[in-house]
Order: structure tokens, then sequence, then C-alpha cells
């Protein structure tokens, strides 16, 4: 979309005090149509390169794969309204040449039988072959009894495989025992053993904990519970969309599911239920005796692993074939009302796809956008070594705010002066919400404003703050400030936090941002640290919004390189249109 705006002075001094926050806000064209032919501003927080079907809710990732040359996205799609429903849950279905521009198709699996009679929800896509793709979902019946259930595509010749068949012979598993039937969920992408069996895992709740039940099977339809549970953690509740993948220690590339090599590690994600956020372990999986020992268990506080540390859910990973990548989905839900989605038409969309590393320290995940997201790059401003005093902006000129990629990286140059970090602050969420980028400190905050109104009455701030331990070390915490997001009142204005692990005094301070109008992803220290959060502003909308780098802090910090580009839109067509259309 095209800037107007006045031309601001480049640099601007700030009052002490004066409170940061920015807000992104995007525009789109009405549902159904080719996004990239235009904005309306009648729909001003539609996306325009992030995924989201024409119109109606959306919500988790679950069936991804790449097959014959087409990338497959899946997902739990309500069909017939812009709310969640738990009649009418539908597997939604899109396919994409590229991870970046889509083709909606019509749902793949719809709500016809008894034992999906309430939902056809969440699950996965698994290749038994390279030609044969099946998916697990999860059943609802009437009687709200929820079990595991097959389907294979009806016609293998369609290159978008749009029709599905369910098996005669579900549903495979079904909560016996001492499984209670209302928490007995999800199944994960299943993977193949050295003893040629396949394995998969089964979200589950015991006594009030969440855990993971093993099923194996050697033809995919006739499936055998484990004696005890896969894992099990006293300190999480029900695990919702649970995944198990292998990492590579030595490698820059992603790991087949099914992998046996040797120098590999794993990871358990677990969604849990209502804290709606997606937890991980790490640690070092058997094949043969199929245990899982981890580094340290889920603690249940704030010092386990995230991938995201903002609005972030229900996440998928899959093995990316041709480029030898694991990418990762995320579900993004609304901050707004369950009016204002009404209004709006539409509610929910995906994250960007993220590559997934495990880090050089083999302590963490590392998460970037996939590299396709860069073809969308286009005009393009940068500047380097700039100071940034303490307690003034930068404004960056002619990008399009509200559409743009924005990558930034900041030199300390002086640290002796740093806060004192008490040992009492071990939760960075609570650490940001109580020194919001208004709060002056030392060492911070500085980073970005985004979404921003001209006067800065609307803004979302992503930033950083330094303290020094008393081990001499240093503490990077990252922040997302959406406190002064939006003028509306009745908004989710959370603010998160995360601390990063970054060493200051080695190394710069990296950040990089998407900003899509009204999702805002935030990826600190190369991918250390993940934050996304929803904004929906009233004043910096479209050409009205503005992008700065800030320091509010008593000390001067450095912008080594600031690159942004502005954003073209993706394209998001039907079937119908892709015939007599072609991708860019």
């Amino acid at each position: 979309m095209a800037k107007t705006k006045e031309r601001y002075r480049m640099h601007i001094s700030w009052m002490v005090g004066l409170c940061f926050l920015l807000i992104g806000n995007g525009i789109q064209r009405s549902p159904g149509n080719d996004r990239s032919a235009g904005p309306s501003l009648e729909q001003p927080y539609r996306t325009a390169f992030h995924f989201q079907p024409p119109k109606n809710w959306m919500g988790d990732p679950n069936g991804l794969m790449y097959h014959n040359g087409i990338y497959h996205l899946f997902y739990q799609y309500n069909p017939y309204s812009p709310t969640g429903s738990f009649f009418n849950m539908t597997w939604g279905h899109s396919v994409s040449y590229d991870l970046v521009n889509w083709i909606h198709l019509e749902p793949a699996l719809n709500t016809d039988k008894p034992y999906d009679a309430k939902g056809c929800w969440s699950g996965s896509t698994t290749l038994l072959s390279e030609e044969n793709p099946v998916i697990l979902y999860t059943g609802v019946d009437n009687e709200g009894i929820q079990t595991q259930n097959l389907a294979w595509p009806k016609n293998l010749s369609d290159p978008f495989l749009r029709e599905w068949v369910k098996s005669p012979q579900n549903p495979l598993m079904s909560p016996i025992d001492d499984i209670d039937p209302e928490y007995f969920r999800d199944p994960t992408t299943a993977w193949k053993g050295p003893d040629g069996k396949w394995r998969v895992l089964v979200g589950n709740q015991m006594n009030g904990h969440g855990q993971a039940f093993l099923y194996t099977s050697e033809d995919f339809v006739r499936w055998t519970r484990s004696k005890n549970p896969f894992y099990s953690s006293n300190n999480t509740l029900m695990w919702e969309c649970p995944d198990f993948y292998p990492v590579s220690i030595n490698s820059k590339y992603g790991v087949d599911t099914s992998s046996q090599e040797k120098f590999t590690r794993h990871v358990l994600k677990a969604s849990i239920n209502l804290i709606f956020h997606d937890y991980y372990i790490l640690g070092n999986y058997s094949a043969e005796t199929d245990h899982f020992s981890v580094d340290t268990d889920f603690k249940g506080d704030a010092s386990d692993l995230r991938y995201d540390y903002g609005k972030f859910y229900a996440s998928k990973t899959f093995f990316d074939s041709p480029k030898k990548r694991r990418v990762l989905w995320g579900w993004v839900n609304e901050s707004d009302t369950v009016s204002g989605d009404i209004k709006k038409g539409w509610s929910g969309l995906q994250a960007i796809p993220r590559s997934i590393l495990l880090s050089e320290n083999q302590k963490q995940l590392i998460q970037w956008p996939i590299k396709e997201i860069e073809k969308l790059r286009k005009k393009k401003v940068s500047f380097t070594d700039k100071e940034l005093k303490g307690g003034s902006v930068l404004r960056v000129p002619d990008i399009t705010a509200s559409q743009a990629d924005v990558e930034v990286s900041f030199d300390l140059r002086s640290l002796t002066e740093a806060e004192l970090m008490d040992t009492s602050w071990n939760d960075p969420q609570l650490l940001c919400s109580q020194n919001t980028a208004s709060v002056r400190g030392k060492v911070g905050p500085f980073g970005l404003l985004v979404s921003a109104s001209m006067g800065l009455k609307e803004q979302t701030a992503v930033f950083f703050r330094v303290f020094r331990s008393s081990h001499g070390k240093h503490v990077v915490l990252m922040c997302t400030d959406q406190s002064r997001s939006s003028l509306r009142k009745v908004l989710d204005k959370t603010t998160y936090g995360a601390f990063m692990d970054v060493d200051p005094i080695h190394e710069k301070i990296s950040l990089r941002t998407l900003i899509d109008h009204s999702i805002i992803e935030s990826f600190g220290g190369e991918g250390r640290s993940c934050i996304t959060a929803r904004v929906y502003p009233e004043l910096a909308i479209g050409d009205e919004a503005e992008l700065y780098a800030f320091n509010n802090g008593t000390l001067d910090v450095y912008i080594s390189s600031l690159n942004a580009w502005s954003m073209k839109k993706a394209h998001l067509v039907s079937a119908k249109e892709e015939a007599s259309q072609q991708f860019d």
C-alpha cells in the first residue's frame, strides 16, 4: 500500500517519562478476492502476507506436508461462522507451491460420520510412502467421546488431493480402560521405528496432569497402546496437539520424522490446555526401546522453554524434504472481542512458517521465517552506524510501515552501568509488564516502535533491556509492549516478555520484526526468542502507520545496521481463479 506521510524530522527528542508504544494494522481486499489486487478500508486488519482463509474462523494447523511438488496446509476451520464451534469443525485445506502464495480449496474433512458428528478435530498427516499420504484426526461423537480416525485421498491423480475418504474401520483408537474419553486427542505425525512398526502419540490428561500415549501399528489400521505413557508431567495440564520430532546436533538441515540418524536429539512439544502456550523439552530418544530421557522436565513456571512468548498456539511441524528443513506452523488467534470478529467476518490466522533448528549449545531451538517470504520484499530503506541518544527516536522514512519486514542490529558500547538484576526477577513477562517502554532504565528500553500513529498516541514497542547479574554476567530481556497499541479499550493488550540467551559484550543484539497490519512477529537474537502479538489500531492503519527506532534508556546505544523493506501482498485465490492465473 502506498505511503502518504508528513515529513517528520529524522530525530525527535523525547521528554523523560514519555510512553512508547506502537500498533500495526493492515488492509486487504474483501474476502475471496486476490489479495495482490489492493487493500480495502473496510478490512483494515486483514493480513497481506500471513495465511488466513477468505472468511470465517480458522484454528490449529493440522496436517502439513509436501506431496508431489505441492505443499498442503490443513487447519481447523468453521466454514459457517467467524467464531469457533463445537458442531461445525472441519479440516480446511489450502495448497501452495512456495508456502507464500496459496490456493483455497473446499474442506477436506467434514462432520458426516457418527464418530465425528461433533467435529473433525486436530491431527496430522503422514506419508506412508512418497506417493501415499494419510490423515489421522480426532473425531468427537454426540456423546462427547474422542477417538482417532483415518482418511486417505480419493484420487491420487488429483495434484491438489481435494477429496478424502474416511476408513470403514474407524475409529482406530478409542479411549478404553483408564483413558478419560474427553481428554484423548490430536495424534501426531507418525514415525517408523527400526522394527518396521509405525508409532504415533496421542495427547491425554490423567488425574489433572498432561501426558502422551504411544500407539504402534504394522499396517496403520490396527493400533496397540503402550502399557505406560510415553511421557507425562505432573506440572502440566492436558496436552493438546503434541508434536515429536528429531533435530540434528551437527547440521543446519532438518531431519525426517522417521530418521534414525545417530547425531540427533528429539523435541517433545505440548500445547497446554487452558494456558494456551506451546512448551517443549529436549531429550534423547531410543528407537529400540521407545524410551525418551529428557534434559529437564516441564516445570510449570516461567523457566519452561516456549516456541513463542506471545500469542502462538497449537503448532505443528513437518519435514520439508526438497529443502531438507523442518518447518513450524502456529495458530495466532484474535485479541479482539467476539463482536469484533463477527464484524470483521473472520477470525484467526497462521504465523509465518518458520524453519527450526537446534542451537549450537543444544539448549534450545532456533526459529527463523522461511527464506521464501523474502521474495515479497520490495522497496528497501537502510542505514548504518546511527547513534541513538538516551530518550530519542529515529523515524524510518519511506516505508510502508503497516506491511513491512525490518531487521535491526544494536551495538552496546558500554555496559558497566547496567542495572543490577534482582534474583527475584525470574518471570520475564511480569518484568516487561512492570517495566514497559515508558519506564526509563539505564541500558534500555531500546528497540522498535511499530504500527505507530503520528504523535505516538498509538504504538507497539518491541524492545530490549540489559541487566547485570550478581555473577557479573549480563541478562537480556526482550519485550513486546501493547499497552498503547490502540485507542480501543476492549482489547487484549497483554505485554509479553522473554529472556534471550545473548551475551551483549561479545555480540550485537539483533531484532527482526514482521509487521502485517494486525500481527507483529518478532525474532530476537537471530531467532533465540520469539514474540507474536495481535494489534488493532484506530489511527495507525494503512498509510497512517509509522515506524521508528527508539532508545528510552539513559545510556546511548548505536544502530549498527537497519534494513527495512515494504512488503508485497501474497496471493490467495480459489481453485477456479488459479486455473486462469499464475503466481508471480
